[in-house]
């Protein structure tokens, strides 16, 4: 079984469906990538370099944008990208009564 998975052929990321240790060779999408740091399952690692302010795509669409430069290999996550999602831990907090 593959180590990891690309749903498109515009994607520039690829997600590991198990723990990937660093300097592994993964073929995705007809390459071969060597993983600079290790991948934990479920996470995300580039297979062709994205510039910082790029889009990072996953299923097809953007997910959100590098907010670094990163190199093919290289683990993709809230570190290096900017998510077009939003992340609810970055929300302003809400009050809350308890009032009844």
């Amino acid at each position: 079984m593959n180590p990891a998975i690309v749903i498109s052929t515009a994607d520039n990321v690829a997600t590991a469906l198990e723990a990937l240790d660093a300097g592994r060779q993964v073929q995705v999408g007809g390459a071969s990538i060597t993983l600079a740091e290790a991948i934990p399952r479920g996470h995300k690692f580039a297979i062709a370099a994205i510039g910082a302010g790029e889009k990072v795509m996953k299923y097809g669409s953007p997910i959100g944008s590098a907010s670094a430069d990163i190199a093919p290999g290289a683990h993709v996550h809230t570190h290096n990208v900017a998510s077009a999602r939003g992340r609810g831990d970055l929300a302003a907090p809400v009050a809350v009564s308890r009032e009844q």
